[in-house]
């Protein structure tokens, strides 16, 4: 881990010397601070400065050896590798599942917990995962940015999209295990579901 840490500095360095950086100021405490010149974020650390920098020079170093995907950090790419390996290191102490990444645990952890850490600004609505409310936004913006290629209506969840396309491609993916018959949603599955259940009761 040290090997790694001193290995990314020296690539660091490497790096400062083909492109422009501001240099490292003293703040209100003592202590230097590195300040992007491009989009004006700062960064007690010059490693994590230097490795920031490269969101902006789209350098991407480390190189996945099985796809040939690459990352600006080499964090990215071990997190990309359990893609490959199918290695899910991170295990729910409640449940027992297990995630690739922790950001997934933490996230998951969050259904036994019941936090919701994501609120909305505008209503005051609380959400466990910041992409939900991200989602959410979109009611109060009448944002829909995701728009179909064939008949150039849009929507403001791309799972929605997803499910609107099958107008077009006539797929039904939802299958009923009792009878056979096939649905484009999910949720059109499950109302199907329930003719069997009643005939079942009505036995």
């Amino acid at each position: 881990m040290e090997n790694e840490l001193y290995r990314s500095e020296v690539e660091c360095k490497r790096e400062s010397e083909e492109i422009d950086f501001s240099d490292g100021e003293k703040n209100e405490k003592g202590k230097i601070s590195y300040h992007c010149d491009i989009c004006g974020k700062s960064f007690s650390g010059y490693r994590y400065f230097m490795m920031h920098k490269r969101v902006h020079t789209a350098k991407k170093p480390y190189r996945c050896d099985i796809c040939g995907k690459s990352f600006s950090e080499n964090g990215n790419l071990t997190i990309h590798k359990h893609i490959h390996t199918g290695e899910k290191p991170h295990h729910c102490d409640i449940c027992g599942i297990s995630f690739s990444q922790n950001a997934n645990l933490t996230q998951h952890k969050r259904v036994h917990t019941g936090e919701r850490p994501y609120r909305c600004d505008i209503c005051g609505k609380s959400f466990s995962v910041t992409s939900n409310l991200t989602c959410h936004k979109r009611v109060h913006t009448g944002e829909k940015p995701y728009q179909c290629d064939i008949c150039g209506k849009s929507f403001s969840q791309s799972s929605t999209l997803t499910n609107h396309k099958r107008i077009h491609s006539g797929e039904k993916p939802y299958q009923c295990d009792i009878c056979g018959k096939s649905f484009s949603q999910n949720g059109h599955l499950t109302r199907h579901k329930r003719i069997h259940t009643k005939e079942v009761t009505s036995l």
